[in-house]
């Protein structure tokens, strides 16, 4: 029995690898699979299919109570107001003057306690009323502002005293406002004795509403929908400020469900979701775990032999790669077999002998190379903080010499104060990398000391998303553009003059824009200048025209992977304006 035993493993070592697999596939993998697959497959799509049926309605039942709910609440708020005497007593007041209504809204606010009545929300709330006194402002507008607009025109041609309205606002509005509503309307006709029209309008807290929605965590993909318009998704579609996406998946839809809230029909859609076969398979474990059983008794014998045949050898080619002595690879002293895996050990040892002779050659001298690349790299990056130009504080110096001695007060204090901040900064290299928040400060204060200089020619203003403040940048890349700004742009100006910083985010890139109303670019200078900040290099910057800028720029570039982007856009003796686009990836908080 072990001489055949050893005869039929001897046999096998002279077997192509290709042939053994076949042997492995028909009697351990294919004969197993079709008779415990078919079984488990028909058990899973039977019992899949009515628990995926089953979850789906749940959803669907959850998201139109949770959307009831916040429904539901506006519309009881804006009762207390419909029901509010002194809300309907103010709106219906002539008032003498726009000093009159000013301090009888202030009255109304702290004799009626309006804010305390109808509690805290995230809802914003307006009332209007044809009432040509009151002066659009706060929670009071005019109703002849709102007449052509698309909410009033529906509440005008429902019945309803009530109505729920869907709508994208493009009108001129602020942009920190959603441009997407969801609002309930009602109409404030509780006294009836009153001939003034008046409504009140509750903007839901759409963006509350869109995170609730992600939170609630469903177990597939969910849509609420108005006219095929997507209101609220699981799935993305959270753009306040873009309109309403359209719903385009049908065919998908494993469930759908029609509601309706105050005049407006609602649609939930509930996507097929992936089948979970886990759950399924802790359910049938007992029959699963009995055909395991079965299975793996007539493929046991054949997987031995032939695993025997090439895992004892492929142990060996492991161990081999690994064993390094001396940066050397060690030979495999027993190769056998007429196999792949016997031809793969015989190709190995006569690797090993070339390998051997190429390390020293190759490997270690590439070693070498790559630390020389390296303290390359390092240089420059350190001549690139050498070139950054400082001749900004040497201007701002000059403000303060001839500041002394036109005003011989001691203001320049406060000047040299500023200046020595900005100082600190430019030759403190312990970091190439500042928040935007600490720049925009170094900014303001070059700013400030321009204006000392200047006075009255130059006005400044920084517009600073607030979530922008935290994202790191290589520090004095924005001040430089500031200060060529105001050099290049303002200083040559004898009329008054503006600079404008802007730092905001817009479609996944984070943007910074800095415009001077000043003397402008000609034309053939401005195209230069796209140019070279495009294609700043080291080999450029030892040009000594423009070194500040294209500094800002190489380096901007270095640190987002060249994935920055520079435009220039000027009028001759109107303004410039420098737009720089980098992709939020790339930054780093």
């Amino acid at each position: 029995m072990g001489r055949l035993w050893k005869s039929i493993r001897s046999r096998l070592d002279d077997y192509q690898l290709k042939k053994k697999l076949k042997f492995l596939y028909v009697y351990c993998v294919l004969l197993p699979l079709i008779i415990t697959d078919s079984a488990i497959i028909y058990i899973f799509i039977a019992s899949e299919h009515a628990s995926m049926q089953k979850g789906m309605e749940g959803i669907a039942s959850a998201v139109k109570y949770n959307f009831f709910y916040d429904v539901e609440e506006a519309a009881g708020t804006t009762k207390k107001i419909y029901m509010n005497k002194y809300v309907n007593q103010f709106l219906d007041k002539q008032f003498e003057s726009g000093l009159d209504y000013y301090l009888g809204y202030q009255a109304f606010m702290k004799d009626s306690l309006f804010e305390s009545s109808i509690g805290t929300t995230a809802s914003k709330i307006t009332m209007y009323a044809d009432n040509p006194t009151i002066i659009s402002g706060g929670e009071f507008r005019r109703l002849s502002t709102v007449k052509n607009q698309e909410w009033y025109r529906k509440l005008s041609a429902s019945d309803q005293d009530g109505i729920l309205c869907i709508y994208y606002d493009d009108s001129n509005i602020p942009l920190v406002d959603t441009r997407r509503r969801i609002s309930f309307i009602r109409r404030l006709n509780f006294y009836r004795r009153d001939g003034c029209e008046k409504i009140v309008k509750m903007d839901l807290d759409y963006s509350g509403m869109a995170q609730s929605f992600v939170k609630m965590n469903y177990d597939a993909p969910v849509y609420v929908c108005w006219n095929d318009k997507i209101i609220l998704s699981n799935q993305g579609h959270f753009g306040q400020w873009n309109e309403f996406d359209t719903f385009d998946l049908q065919k998908q839809v494993g469930y759908e469900t029609t509601f309706t809230s105050y005049g407006t029909e609602l649609k939930v859609y509930v996507l097929k979701p992936k089948i979970q076969t886990i759950n399924q398979i802790m359910n049938n474990m007992p029959l699963i775990a009995l055909l395991i059983c079965i299975n793996t008794i007539l493929p046991w014998v054949f997987t031995k032999m032939i695993s025997q045949s090439f895992t004892e050898r492929l142990k060996e080619l492991s161990e081999a790669f690994k064993r390094i002595d001396d940066e050397k690879l060690m030979e495999i002293k027993n190769a056998r077999g007429e196999d792949e895996i016997g031809i793969v050990m015989r190709n190995y040892n006569r690797m090993v002998t070339t390998i051997n002779d190429l390390i020293q050659t190759v490997y270690i001298d590439r070693l070498r190379e790559q630390e020389m690349d390296i303290e390359r790299q390092n240089a420059e990056l350190l001549a690139l903080h050498s070139q950054i130009n400082p001749h900004f504080l040497f201007n701002a110096l000059e403000s303060i010499r001839m500041h002394s001695l036109l005003k011989n007060e001691k203001e320049t204090a406060c000047m040299v104060e500023k200046l020595a901040m900005m100082e600190r900064q430019n030759f403190d290299w312990g970091t190439d990398f500042i928040t935007v928040k600490e720049e925009i400060s170094f900014v303001e204060a070059y700013l400030q000391l321009q204006k000392y200089r200047f006075g009255d020619r130059l006005s400044y203003k920084l517009e600073i998303m607030e979530e922008c403040l935290n994202y790191r940048v290589p520090k004095l890349t924005i001040v430089t553009f500031a200060e060529n700004a105001c050099v290049h742009g303002i200083e040559s100006k004898t009329t008054e003059g503006w600079i404008f910083v802007r730092i905001y985010l817009k479609d996944e890139l984070f943007y910074m824009e800095i415009e001077d109303t000043g003397e402008g670019i000609e034309e053939t200078f401005l195209n230069e200048l796209k140019y070279k900040m495009e294609h700043a290099s080291i080999d450029k910057l030892k040009d000594k025209k423009g070194v500040g800028i294209l500094n800002a720029c190489l380096r901007l570039k270095m640190a987002t992977d060249n994935q920055v982007s520079f435009d220039v856009e000027s009028e001759a003796g109107i303004s410039t304006m420098v737009t720089i686009k980098i992709p939020v990836s790339n930054l780093t908080k």
